[in-house]
């Protein structure tokens, strides 16, 4: 039995941010100018999340040359215009005060001989638009928004997980946590933000840290909030495929911009074949799809993949420009100044999530979202270096619109609560199914069915295998194991999330292949907009405005 006195454990606060990555983290000292502000964290501030992981850069229009009006043309297009384009210009936008923000608060970004950002070239962008920080973009970042924290009286509650929202009616009032000791728990909250990152966990083969498991997408989704567009899965096209220990490892997209090229077997420069002006620098669902086909068609490497090479550079400019790439692959054995990397695409990052509006309010009162767990931003396909820009921007948003909202009276009944989720956990504890035979399945299934190339017999398959799944009950060997049947039960939910979206759009579009349709239609004029579910319905929207 889980053993709880209800009522205990609650903690009232004005502002809740759950997730403590660049979004989180900023959203947090955001809210905290307007109340006492509480930041969860089911890892370590900072530590957990995929912006201390992020190497490439930040997207920041800062050049004469270049315009916030081309930032968003670049980012419409490579979306496939599937983004919510008043979203997505408040990204480009709001994004250079944001970088400013950063600098100004002690960040170390590259800078030219006169002092000015340096900024690289990334794909499916017309300008050098990309600020960085060697190979350590978001290690950077993460290093001085944490350290902002620690300057302020925010509250840090670290490896706690939310797992369920608190609900007072249809409005969110905070949240139920549980410790690394199997303790439940309770924070009331008068605005609660999610800033839980990705969750391509879910799949094989992910560049996610093990905290990508999609648990505000679940959280939300439990709740009542709308998700848009959760079929739009980007597979970075540059994951390491050897060593084996490497697999899956994300290769910056810095390592093309730098001038990397991607050969086959034959030595031949493919993306000639699939684009011939923008070659490596393509988008990202271009390149990914690109390489999928080298393989597929036999010009893969010895361990299945393809060649990234950057041994035709100066050695002293890997050493200088992408330092972290370099030792990363020494220890692997490889030295990528005189040997090519091996390398295939891996699920990388969700482009859907919770519908948010300009503040980042969700559909549910009292709920925002900010970073990757909201949707409708980078539409179908993100470009890289938006989504460090994305964290700074809607983090910034979320924060001052929940730190305006009002004070509530909370009328919830915390005993019944406490109960509910305590009768979940001895469900648990009672469980059928080690979770990580759970996971094992989900990731293969998902990985063969509802990866880069889509049909909906595959999708229907893994559809199936995802029911049958949801239908065991994780099994807890003790308390301590609590928290990873919880996350089971969201990753499960999430691909469903996922099969859904894909089974709606029956279109190619974007990271969304689908295989077994025709179509006459461009991503341009497409006749329809995003998926949306919720627990009342799915649909997928007739697009206004089409060209």
């Amino acid at each position: 039995m889980v053993n709880i006195m209800p009522g205990d454990h609650v903690t009232d606060c004005h502002v809740l941010v759950i997730g403590s990555g660049g979004a989180g983290c900023r959203a947090a000292l955001e809210a905290s100018q307007y109340g006492e502000t509480v930041l969860l964290s089911r890892t370590l501030t900072g530590k957990g999340g995929c912006t201390v992981m992020a190497e490439g850069g930040y997207n920041a229009v800062l050049a004469e040359e270049d315009s916030t009006g081309l930032h968003f043309e670049d980012t419409m297009r490579g979306g496939a215009y599937l983004n919510d384009p008043e979203l997505a210009d408040i990204l480009v936008t709001e994004s250079p005060d944001r970088f400013r923000d950063l600098t100004a608060w002690g960040s170390v970004f590259d800078v030219e001989e006169d002092c000015v950002p340096a900024q690289r070239p990334f794909g499916g962008q017309r300008f050098n638009r990309t600020c960085y920080a060697g190979d350590r973009s978001g290690h950077e970042m993460i290093a001085t928004l944490t350290e902002q924290i620690r300057n302020t009286g925010i509250r840090q509650m670290q490896e706690t997980s939310a797992i369920d929202l608190l609900m007072d009616g249809r409005r969110v009032a905070g949240a139920v946590t549980l410790d690394g000791d199997g303790t439940l728990g309770v924070i009331t909250a008068d605005a609660t933000i999610l800033a839980t990152g990705g969750g391509t966990r879910c799949y094989d083969i992910s560049t996610n840290c093990a905290a990508g498991t999609g648990d505000g997408f679940a959280l939300g989704y439990r709740a009542g909030a709308t998700l848009i567009d959760m079929e739009m899965v980007q597979f970075h096209p540059t994951g390491a495929v050897y060593p084996p220990d490497s697999r899956g490892r994300l290769i910056t997209e810095a390592v093309r911009g730098e001038g990397g090229v991607l050969k086959n077997s034959l030595g031949e420069r493919f993306m000639e074949r699939y684009d011939t002006e923008r070659m490596e620098l393509s988008t990202r669902d271009v390149v990914s799809r690109s390489i999928a086909t080298e393989i597929l068609e036999g010009r893969g490497s010895e361990h299945g993949g393809v060649y990234l090479d950057v041994t035709h550079l100066p050695a002293a400019e890997i050493e200088r420009r992408l330092p972290i790439m370099l030792e990363q692959f020494l220890q692997f054995g490889v030295d990528i100044r005189i040997q090519p990397m091996e390398v295939a695409p891996t699920a990388h990052h969700l482009m859907g999530g919770l519908k948010i509006n300009p503040d980042a309010a969700t559909t549910l009162p009292g709920l925002y979202a900010c970073g990757e767990v909201a949707g409708g931003i980078h539409g179908a396909n993100r470009l890289g270096g938006n989504a460090l820009a994305d964290t700074q921007v809607f983090g910034k948003r979320a924060g001052e619109a929940a730190g305006k909202a009002p004070a509530i009276t909370l009328q919830v009944d915390i005993d019944e609560v406490l109960a509910t989720e305590a009768a979940r956990c001895d469900a648990y504890c009672r469980g059928t199914t080690p979770p990580h035979e759970i996971t094992r399945e989900l990731k293969h299934a998902m990985w063969d069915n509802a990866g880069i190339f889509r049909t909906k017999a595959g999708l229907k398959e893994v559809e199936a295998t995802v029911s049958r799944l949801q239908n065991l009950v994780p099994k807890a060997a003790d308390r301590r194991m609590l928290n990873e049947c919880c996350t089971v039960t969201n990753m499960l939910t999430v691909a469903r999330l996922i099969i859904h979206g894909a089974l709606l759009r029956e279109e190619s579009r974007g990271a969304h292949v689908r295989q077994d349709i025709t179509q006459d239609w461009t991503p341009a004029d497409s006749p329809f907009g995003h998926t949306v579910q919720s627990l009342f319905g799915t649909a997928i929207e007739e697009r206004r405005g089409a060209a």
